[in-house]
């Protein structure tokens, strides 16, 4: 027996040297040997420690067993069963829950009179236990280490007693060597040891102390333990803030100290290990001082100002810890265990800069893995693009998203304010490839969208006019011609899309617009050649005259022209559109944020996107070689989207700040969320389909169904703002609605019909008339209790347009007109005026001198309001249906029976 002291207090220290911690001759109980930590740890503990494990203990397990390779461990009820059973042991390994780790102490000692060691594994074990439980070792002559710590390891004699020490291979960390570790961490123990291993330095025992508030075995007792060890040379102790366990420590040997934490000097919680909240002067820089004056430095040791003396060296990375000891053993004129063994430099097993152009010395060259990681890490390279668990996604979307108090939506986590200032074809890009393009690529796009917006002769225009002269809205117009777009009307697109994947997916291209070498695909290509090549009738070469002349170069697009010319064949219009969207997705298709399944049917949703725009025009405004009166070749090659879905809509070219006001207003609408209708629509339809089978999804039904999911309430109702507008200021001399001198007298005009409303209201009110008619787009539920209310979407837009001098007459009139409404009593606050008034205004702008002229009436502007919903939804739910493709279940969108209602 040993005694050790604090001042005159003595206390028992059964292991004189740090050999007797771990050793051939201990024989171990695990206490809750079968619970989930135990049941992984034990069985390696046990086969590299030669079997040392007697039996374990697990209440009401009686007659189970823990298998190993070693053989299988018996479990008892109780230790008091197990001795019965004449099972033997001097070692007690703790993996009981905190409000058990006491009792269990406790009995191992009163059944045990021969028991040396408890290691206890558990965290947060109480104050008060941890005395109760040290109380009952001291008086029993019992060494107890822990709680929360990882237990002991000795690679000298090849045991590891309690915990993961040296992992799952501790073969390849425990190396035989002259440095003893004692560390607050249990995993930084062997991390220490393999970091010392690359200077060329092995270990002799490793204590994991944990870093409760009570360290039972502490640095005292562990120095204590080096100081009477021949076979420790030097010593490596991890210490965090807390406690006074480090205070004084002394040893003829050198150490190397390691202190962390200064960070949680600033915290007044324990945050991490339970014990590490530092109290008063005993936090990281207190420790750090503790070691410099016994080392006699004036400095912590780093590479670049190397501070040590013959009894050690403080450092606060532990990193360092090799290279310090090195120069203190070199000191003392001691020479390293064996030669080093690897580096501590950054070896990435695999890299992706996605694009970024990083400079030499950050970009870390890949080196291959160690046998078997490198096969594993091959196998994933095969699997291209991004592998999404499937979920049920009723009410769930991996695409979209509403933020509830704000109520601004995300699509693929950027805002739809955010979403507003780009255009049309940047935004349809980003939808489906989770990037947006570059200058090059939306050229590209636009290119790619534009290709199939004439419909001359087509059976998707032919659907679309009969159900428009039928009467039909354009939400059933426009699902019309989107049924015509089945599969195989892209299938030559799909297919060349496919093929381009198949050649591409293994090479190192992480950039298709930078370039590549891509002449052993050349080599290949030859089986895709009826997808690639065309018959001559289209436009192919226009197009890519078009992309010659963009500033930018695409692999893809490169590739395929080049393959036609050693084919001697001419490019098809289908290919093309399969490299240009294999170029907007690839990047993003690398990163593993696109699946290969969304990079083969891109080609898909752009004839979709088209025939949206298109057939959302008159049949007459189709002709061979025109789409609303402008040339097919211009509208193909010089034509941005934008304007392309402004010239369906509003027959005629915009003027000058239209554009951007179009684009903000289509953006505005890109989603909702998941939970709308017209995002259940789309979702639904994937969801009857079986999404898992994608390729059995179809994209045009889909995108069917979120039409269908749209009406005259949902995606139609804009009108009703339009239309209260127009009462307005139909019998005024407006002119023009952008121009801030109009001449309108808003105040006065806003003054006026609050009156009026305000009598009408409380008249219905009398009548016990609930559903008399409110006024659109002022007041919003969720902004309500506020003096002022304000919806920040339509406060953004404002602001917006107010930065680029654009003015709107109608806008104001809505802000006029809330102040009026609470000026003459008829609301309490000042409400607020919503979005759907901006989606609104800005529509009636651009139509406004037509209407005024006579040239379209109050239906036309109906049917523009409608249609521009459906062109800025339809970004959002391809994205719905693309994620949902990805990431659902077979018919996830359906109600349990359990949770529907008979309303009779």
């Amino acid at each position: 027996m040993h005694k050790k002291g604090i001042g005159d207090f003595p206390y028992y220290v059964g292991s004189n040297s740090l050999a007797d911690l771990a050793t051939k001759d201990d024989r171990v109980v695990v206490l809750n040997i079968l619970g989930k930590e135990s049941s992984g740890v034990t069985p390696v503990s046990h086969e590299y420690s030669g079997g040392n494990i007697v039996f374990g203990t697990g209440p009401g397990k009686s007659g189970k067993a823990l298998p190993t390779k070693s053989g299988n461990i018996p479990v008892y009820n109780s230790i008091k069963e197990g001795m019965a059973a004449g099972h033997k042991f001097n070692t007690a390994v703790v993996y009981l829950p905190p409000s058990g780790v006491k009792d269990g102490v406790a009995e191992a000692v009163r059944q045990n009179p021969d028991l040396k060691k408890v290691i206890v594994l558990t965290e947060k074990v109480s104050v008060k236990d941890s005395r109760i439980m040290r109380a009952i070792c001291q008086a029993n002559g019992v060494d107890l280490f822990g709680a929360n710590c990882l237990g002991l390891a000795d690679a000298w004699n090849h045991v590891r007693l309690g915990g993961a020490l040296g992992g799952s291979h501790p073969d390849e960390s425990l190396i035989k060597g002259s440095v003893a570790i004692f560390s607050n961490s249990g995993n930084f123990t062997t991390t220490i040891a393999v970091y010392l291993s690359t200077a060329g330095w092995g270990t002799t025992t490793s204590v994991s102390s944990g870093k409760d508030v009570y360290i039972h075995f502490g640095p005292h007792e562990f120095v204590h333990g080096f100081n009477n060890d021949d076979r420790s040379k030097a010593a490596v102790i991890y210490c965090e803030p807390g406690g006074y366990y480090e205070h004084g420590i002394e040893s003829d040997k050198p150490i190397i100290a390691c202190v962390v934490g200064r960070w949680k000097a600033k915290l007044t919680k324990s945050c991490g290990h339970a014990g590490s909240l530092a109290g008063s002067g005993d936090d990281a820089m207190a420790k750090e001082k503790w070691f410099m004056d016994y080392f006699g430095v004036d400095g912590i040791y780093t590479p670049e100002k190397p501070v040590f003396s013959k009894k050690g060296a403080l450092v606060t990375n532990i990193a360092h810890i090799p290279e310090a000891l090195t120069k203190v053993m070199e000191l003392n004129g001691q020479k390293t265990d064996f030669e080093p063994k690897g580096s501590l430099s950054l070896k990435c097993w695999f890299s992706n800069n996605n694009g970024v152009k990083l400079p030499k010395e950050l970009d870390v060259p890949v080196i291959e893995a160690l046998d078997p990681y490198n096969k594993q890490i091959e196998a994933l390279r095969v699997q291209v693009g991004a592998m999404i668990r499937r979920e049920t996604l009723k009410d769930a979307s991996g695409a979209s998203r509403m933020d509830p108090a704000t109520q601004v939506s995300q699509i693929h986590g950027v805002s739809i304010l955010d979403a507003s200032t780009r255009s049309l074809e940047e935004n349809l890009a980003f939808a489906l490839t989770k990037a947006y393009p570059s200058e090059y690529g939306r050229a590209l796009v636009n290119l790619a969208l534009n290709a199939h917006v004439g419909h001359h002769g087509h059976p998707a225009l032919a659907a679309a006019q009969a159900s428009r002269d039928a009467g039909n809205s354009p939400n059933t117009v426009l699902a019309a011609a989107v049924s015509i777009i089945g599969k195989k009307t892209v299938q030559k697109s799909l297919d060349a899309a496919s093929g381009l994947l198949e050649l591409f997916k293994l090479t190192d291209m992480n950039d298709p617009e930078q370039d590549f070498d891509y002449s052993a695909q050349l080599k290949e290509a030859g089986k895709f050649k009826d997808a690639f090549l065309g018959s001559g009738d289209d436009c192919s070469d226009k197009i890519m005259d078009a992309v010659a002349k963009l500033k930018g170069q695409s692999v893809f697009l490169s590739f395929l022209q080049d393959f036609a010319k050693q084919e001697n064949g001419k490019l098809s219009v289908d290919a093309i559109i399969a490299g240009i969207w294999s170029t907007l997705a690839w990047r993003s298709l690398r990163s593993k944020r696109l699946t290969r399944h969304t990079l083969q049917t891109l080609p898909w949703y752009n004839r979709i996107f088209s025939t949206m725009v298109g057939c959302a025009a008159n049949a007459d405004k189709h002709t061979a070689d025109s789409f609303c009166g402008v040339k097919l070749d211009d509208i193909v090659t010089k034509t941005s989207f934008t304007k392309t879905a402004f010239l369906a809509l509003m027959g005629r070219e915009p003027a000058d700040g239209e554009l951007f006001e179009f684009q903000v207003l289509l953006g505005l609408i890109i989603t909702n969320g998941p939970g709308t209708i017209s995002a259940q629509g789309a979702k639904g339809a994937v969801s009857a389909d079986g999404p898992e089978q994608p390729d059995r999804v179809q994209i045009n039904k889909s995108m069917v169904g979120f039409l269908t999911h749209t009406g005259f309430a949902h995606g139609g109702n804009g009108y009703e703002a339009a239309a209260f507008l127009i009462d307005q200021f139909k019998n005024t001399d407006l002119k023009d609605p952008s121009d801030g001198k109009h001449g309108i007298d808003l105040a006065k005009l806003a003054t006026e019909y609050a009156a009026g409303y305000g009598k009408y209201k409380k008249e219905q009110k009398e009548l016990g008339n609930l559903e008399y008619n409110k006024i659109p787009c002022v007041n919003h539920p969720v902004f309500k209790g506020k003096e002022v209310n304000i919806d920040p979407r339509e406060d953004y837009v404002q602001k917006l347009f107010k930065e680029k001098g654009l003015n709107n007459v109608f806008l104001d009139f809505y802000h006029q007109l809330v102040e009026s409404l609470f000026k003459a009593k008829v609301t309490k606050d000042v409400y607020c005026v919503n979005i759907d008034a901006v989606i609104a205004v800005i529509l009636l702008k651009m139509v406004w001198a037509d209407y005024k002229k006579g040239s379209i009436q109050e239906s036309d502007i109906e049917t523009a309001s409608f249609a521009a919903f459906l062109f800025g939804r339809m970004i959002g739910c391809a994205a719905e249906v693309d994620d949902h493709s990805n990431r659902g279940r077979n018919m996830d969108t359906r109600t349990p029976a359990s949770q529907v209602s008979y309303v009779g």
